[in-house]
């Protein structure tokens, strides 16, 4: 049985990635908490941790196999909580860490995961220096959930999703440049699954781990959702140069309705989301890379189309 500690580990992003793996009882898993939760999930221990005291954070990690980070990255000012993680675990003797990735492609250019590539690049310096001594660590990337162009009907109910730029609920999108930049949509239940076979695996995991659930483009999506949802769609274009510019030339801006930001800050951050998100598609950053998939060939993903069928299933 795999010892597991997770950073982080009571978000609703970690909640629903751990799934597979909580419920495979193969797996002993503990969520570190700066504060103890009222309500705590069936097989799953928790311990209180300071996470800026070294000391008493290394202590915390004695003993465990495996460290899984879901801390919200730009949450974190200079990085201080999983560079104290890393050395922890460094010290601790575990053997594996993930920080906290679970996206799109490091250097996407989106500022809010800034921080996501500080810490792959200072992961990746340790490494070139002997500073990991034995620590394995692998950047686990399925790049955006296909669940959120289910919204509000996703597959995994208890995943929080709110509206994207293709709106299957109201029958609207928004289309950067012609619609063909590739990306890489995974369903967030074929993560948790990815999760749970790795923890398994005892080959190196690999510091890069892309996951490819299905490869599409914007008008791929849009097509899906015309045969899917029927009805008049309206569709709006914008282009690569507008976006660099940090302009959003559309009559509406998807609204990202979840409880961390503020009602008074959404319309501002709903833009500035929409706009991060066409701009990494631009660069290339939904389109990760499969190193998982060729470590499981055997497994097989949710399609786009398949999921999206079965989720707007008798939705009129």
């Amino acid at each position: 049985m795999v010892k597991v500690a997770v950073a982080g580990g009571t978000g609703n992003v970690a909640t629903n990635v751990l799934k597979a793996s909580i419920t495979s009882g193969k797996h002993d898993i503990t969520i570190l908490t700066r504060a103890l939760p009222k309500t705590t999930s069936p097989g799953i221990a928790y311990k209180q941790i300071d996470y800026y005291d070294l000391t008493s954070l290394t202590s915390a990690l004695q003993g465990f196999d495996v460290c899984l980070s879901f801390l919200v990255a730009h949450l974190d000012p200079h990085c201080i909580v999983q560079k104290n993680l890393i050395h922890a675990c460094i010290e601790a003797g575990v053997r594996r860490f993930a920080p906290s990735e679970w996206g799109i492609k490091n250097n996407s250019g989106v500022p809010p995961y800034e921080n996501k590539d500080t810490i792959a690049r200072y992961l990746a310096e340790l490494k070139d220096t002997g500073m990991l001594h034995g620590l394995e660590y692998c950047l686990f990337q399925p790049s955006i959930f296909v669940d959120y162009f289910a919204h509000p009907h996703p597959l995994s109910p208890e995943l929080f999703t709110w509206p994207f730029f293709i709106d299957f609920e109201q029958r609207r999108a928004i289309v950067l440049d012609d619609g063909e930049h590739p990306l890489v949509l995974t369903a967030i239940s074929d993560d948790s699954e990815m999760l749970a076979l790795a923890l398994e695996d005892s080959r190196p995991w690999p510091e890069v781990g892309g996951i490819r659930g299905c490869s599409t483009t914007i008008n791929k999506l849009i097509a899906l959702g015309r045969e899917i949802r029927g009805g008049k769609w309206s569709i709006e274009h914008v282009s690569s140069e507008d976006i660099a510019q940090g302009q959003l030339k559309t009559s509406w801006v998807p609204e990202v309705s979840h409880p961390t930001v503020p009602q008074e800050s959404r319309d501002v951050f709903s833009k500035d989301f929409v706009i991060w998100f066409l701009q990494a598609i631009a660069n290339g950053s939904w389109n990760v890379s499969g190193e998982w998939n060729q470590r499981f060939p055997q497994y097989r993903f949710w399609d786009a189309e398949e999921y999206l069928r079965k989720a707007w299933e008798g939705s009129t």
